[in-house]
Parts: C-alpha cells; sequence; structure tokens
C-alpha cells in the first residue's frame, strides 16, 4: 500500500510537470497552428521556414489564457494517473497471486531462469494485462483531459469540469463516447511493449558482456532507448487515439476544417497517410513546414 501511494504521489508530480507539454502537443497533433511560420535555423545551421516551437506555442497560450491555461484538462488527467496507478498496481499483486497458487504450480517442473526468454515473454504478459487493465478503466478520464485542451481551438467551454463533462458525454454519445479512441491506444501500448522488452532482450543477450563492469547501467540505458524507439514506430497509433477521441464532439477542434468526421479509427488512420500527417505533433522542437500544404491565417492550420 505505501509503495502504491508513493507511485501515485511521484507519478502526480510528474503529471503536474509534464502537462504544459502535453496539450501543446494535442494542440499540434488537432492541427492547430496559431503562429505563422517564421525564419529559424534548423539543427545542422541552415536557414529554413519553420514552425514555432514549444517555448512560443506556450508563449501564445500564456497571452490569451495566462499561466493557468497551460493546465487545462489537468484535473481528468490527475484522475486518470491516480486511478490507473491503483488498478495497475492491483492487477500484478492478483496476477502475482493466482501464479504462486499451489493449483498453479502442480505441474510445472521449474520457474524460467532470470533473463532467459520464457522469463522476458512472462514478465511482458504479465505487464501488458496490468497497463492494458488500468488503460480500459482509466480511459474516460483521458477522452476528458483532450477535450478539456482542444476547447482552446474554439474557444469553447462545454467540458469544464469532471462531472459535467461526465454528464456530457453520456447524455450526447452515450457509454461509448467515454471509450472514444481506445482500441488504437490499447493497440498501441502493446506493440509498444512488446518491441521495448524484446529488442532490449535481445540486445542485453547478443549485443553486451556480462563480463564487463558496469553491466547493469548498460542494460537500463538498453531499455531506455528500446523504449524510445518503440515509442517512435508506435506514434501513429497515439496520434489516431487522440484526434478520434475528439472528432466530432461538438468542438471546432474535432469538426471540419480541423478535422473530417470519421467513422472509425481505420478511417482516420488512412486519411492521415493520405495527407502524410502521420507523425504530426512527433516533435514540439524545430519543426518543419508541412509539404505541399499552404498556411491559412485566418483558420490558422494548414490545408
Amino acid at each position: 500500500m505505501a509503495d502504491t501511494c508513493g507511485q501515485v504521489l511521484l507519478g502526480s508530480g510528474l503529471t503536474v510537470l509534464s502537462h504544459p507539454l502535453m496539450y501543446i502537443k494535442v494542440l499540434v497533433q488537432v492541427g492547430h497552428e496559431p503562429l505563422p511560420p517564421t525564419l529559424g535555423r534548423n539543427m545542422f545551421g541552415r536557414q529554413v521556414y519553420q514552425l514555432p516551437g514549444l517555448f512560443a506555442y506556450a508563449k501564445h497560450i500564456i497571452k490569451i489564457d495566462g499561466k493557468s491555461g497551460l493546465f487545462k484538462g489537468l484535473t481528468p488527467r490527475l484522475c486518470a494517473g491516480t486511478i490507473g496507478t491503483i488498478v495497475h498496481s492491483r492487477v500484478l499483486q492478483v496476477h502475482t497471486y493466482l501464479i504462486s497458487s499451489p493449483s498453479q504450480m502442480v505441474g510445472s517442473s521449474q520457474k524460467a531462469e532470470d533473463g532467459s526468454l520464457q522469463h522476458v515473454v512472462n514478465e511482458t504478459t504479465k505487464e501488458m494485462i496490468a497497463r492494458s487493465c488500468a488503460t480500459i478503466v482509466t480511459h474516460p478520464f483521458h477522452v476528458i483531459t483532450l477535450r478539456c485542451m482542444v476547447q482552446f481551438i474554439g474557444r469553447e467551454v462545454k467540458y469544464s469540469g469532471v462531472f459535467d463533462s461526465i454528464v456530457t458525454i453520456y447524455r450526447e454519445d452515450g457509454i461509448l463516447g467515454f471509450f472514444a479512441g481506445l482500441i488504437p491506444r490499447l493497440l498501441g501500448d502493446v506493440l509498444s511493449l512488446w518491441i521495448c522488452n524484446m529488442l532490449a532482450h535481445f540486445i542485453n543477450t547478443h549485443a553486451i558482456d556480462d563480463s564487463t563492469s558496469h553491466t547493469g547501467e548498460i542494460k537500463n540505458c538498453s531499455q531506455a532507448v528500446t523504449g524510445f524507439f518503440a515509442s517512435m514506430l508506435t506514434y501513429p497509433f497515439v496520434l489516431v487515439s487522440n484526434l478520434v477521441a475528439v472528432n466530432n464532439c461538438g468542438l471546432a477542434g474535432g469538426l471540419p476544417p480541423y478535422a473530417a468526421v470519421y467513422p472509425n479509427w481505420l478511417h482516420c488512420w488512412s486519411h492521415l497517410s493520405r495527407e502524410g500527417n502521420m507523425s504530426r505533433g512527433n516533435s514540439l522542437f524545430f519543426r518543419k513546414l508541412p509539404a505541399g500544404k499552404m498556411y491559412a491565417i485566418e483558420q490558422k492550420r494548414f490545408f
């Protein structure tokens, strides 16, 4: 219990600190570009036209809504983080109890050796189940968070609080409205987890010599690198999930001209792929102009 409380407090602190970054990323994912391109330099020092980065976007939000405007949607996100941590912890505990029960131990010759492929598969499966349960339970709060953020585009106040938002979503979309975008989010989480752990296992087994010093630090580093690589590969699932969660919900950011009305997440994926926007919002620094796009000043977006 104490460990869970510690995880909740740590997670809440990190959520508060990272919230402005997520807020800006979501607005960019939707396609909202309130500031025109400017002439700057890329990472190689060459002059190019760039889109405003994280700090310029943050200054624009502060200018309109003040510093507190950077924390729209924080309350439902904190709820999601707290509930998700508790669910994740409880599922792991139940899974450990079931595996260690006498009925499950009968017929099992020995436990999978630490570091073996079977051990990695078992641990990844356990983590996948725990994460998936936490994601399903907290997804309604995730939807509310996203819609609170996207209100910045059309200056709506439709989603003004957690309880009011729950009533609004249920009245307009029913129960299914709370789970808009859940499938691509789950798929992305599961794929990212398996890619990360399998790739890290391959590197740790075949590319790292256990006899060298600092082996533990090197393996931790490889886990971080593979995690970053996996998140890059599965980013389109995150993008599609967020766009579907706010699509056709009565907000300007989820309706034309910002987005077509998507019947399901596969149509959203197909549309983004055709437009070449599968990586939109992936980077908030050194943002290059979309190829073949024109900037519409009145609509504050590219078309």
